[in-house]
């Protein structure tokens, strides 16, 4: 009975170390607002130039990974996001930084946050695999406890 718990504890940590996050550092600079991807240049804006707030980081990370919310990968929680006069929020935004506002250029939309289907196929494969070997093991023991098991 240990080996067969052994092999789905086994099996189980496999599928949770399988997880699609990765532990890589991001390949550019950026903040996420409502969804949209926003590349940080190294442009300023002046605070003259500066219209409403639009969003501001919700959460920071310097790993790769899926995250939700208005987060970035360079700037601390709380730093805001700002209308550019004269430039569409759809176009470009300016983000807060500690030595002024620097503009962020709309690059796609991000991905990250949605539910890819690949994640769930893969934990549905996990959940499969761990009943069939439950299922065997079930056999083998009752099979065993009959005294039909034949080696």
């Amino acid at each position: 009975m240990k080996r067969y718990m052994k092999v789905s504890l086994i099996t189980l940590l496999l599928a949770i170390c399988s997880s699609t996050a990765a532990l890589a550092s991001w390949a550019y600079p950026f903040v996420v607002n409502g969804g949209k991807i926003f590349v940080v240049t190294a442009d300023h804006v002046d605070e003259s130039k500066l219209g409403d707030v639009v969003g501001k980081v919700t959460y920071y990370s310097d790993r790769e990974g899926t995250y939700s919310g208005n987060f970035s990968n360079i700037y601390p929680k709380g730093m805001k996001y700002y209308a550019i006069q004269g430039i569409s929020s759809k176009l470009a935004i300016a983000v807060e930084t500690q030595e002024g506002y620097v503009i962020a250029r709309y690059e796609g939309e991000y991905e990250g946050a949605r539910f890819p289907l690949q994640v769930i196929l893969g934990w549905i494969a996990a959940g499969l695999v761990l009943l069939i070997v439950g299922c065997v093991t079930a056999v083998v023991f009752k099979k065993r406890a009959d005294g039909s098991y034949r080696r």
